[in-house]
């Protein structure tokens, strides 16, 4: 017998990606779908990504069966539990792959470098490299904070709009870490508005008296992400700051370059 060959429609080619059609459509559903932020139906993926309900059918199917997302009680379709793990382990490769950009914003700026991600509510800081002063900041890694103390956490929503922020708000509250936090929803918007207009964000001794802190977003990340320096205030000063915010742009700028590439060697 000659040897068989697939030949349904999604395990063609997909052009000149080279990839595999119905993987290609399977993770563009599933992007789809975080985008949404909830549940949703057939017809809104179908209408959202163009591809036929029969086609989305399949793949949903598919998908359900893997425990990539789940069919609710109401027929609609949500993320699935199994894309948790994925998350975290990638989270954690992200703080990886950041490390030597950490690593320069602390040999140029002298500071302890950090990065951070929104999760949820929260701001979970995933990478670290410290100072070599023997003053220095100390953040662990994994640890979690509400946003609104936070040169991250204002980096992180400076472009949510205000009605999600004030909702995030509701649900965090906004307790007083020092007597300089930030305490009010209509506070922190004006704080939003600032680091807007500035391209970076500053927390003054709102998370810790003695600390400031300077936070820029990593631009098309693919998850929220921020890095930013801290340092006691009296070195971290106004003059620090004009020093070393355009090294903190340029770092981000090139962060974001490495995580959106593909990783392959055209190969």
């Amino acid at each position: 017998m000659p040897p068989s060959h697939a030949s349904t429609a999604d395990s063609k080619p997909a052009g000149p990606s080279g990839g595999v059609q119905s993987l290609e459509r399977a993770f563009d559903l599933l992007e789809r779908m975080a985008d949404a932020g909830g549940e949703v139906g057939l017809s809104e993926l179908s209408a959202s990504s163009g591809l036929p309900l029969p086609t989305i059918h399949r793949l949903m199917r598919t998908l359900v069966v893997c425990g990539y997302v789940r069919q609710q009680p109401n027929r609609r379709y949500a993320l699935g539990p199994r894309l948790i793990r994925l998350g975290e382990s990638a989270s954690r490769l992200l703080g990886t792959w950041a490390r030597p950009y950490l690593s320069r914003l602390v040999e140029e700026t002298g500071e302890t470098a950090n990065m951070a991600l929104l999760d949820g509510d929260e701001i979970v800081y995933v990478a670290q490299v410290p100072s070599k002063h023997s003053m220095r900041m100390f953040t662990e890694v994994g640890r979690r904070v509400l946003p609104h103390s936070t040169g991250v956490g204002k980096a992180l929503l400076a472009h949510t709009p205000a009605d999600e922020v004030r909702a995030l708000l509701a649900r965090t509250g906004m307790p007083a870490a020092t007597e300089k936090t930030i305490t009010t929803p209509e506070g922190f918007l004006d704080a939003l508005e600032l680091v807007r207009r500035a391209g970076y964000a500053v927390d003054d001794n709102e998370q810790e008296i003695g600390v400031r802190c300077l936070a820029v977003s990593v631009p098309n990340s693919p998850t929220s992400a921020a890095i930013s320096i801290s340092g006691p205030a009296g070195r971290v000063t106004e003059s620090a700051t004009e020093r070393i915010v355009p090294i903190l742009q340029q770092v981000a700028g090139e962060l974001s370059e490495a995580l959106a590439s593909s990783g392959t060697n055209g190969g």
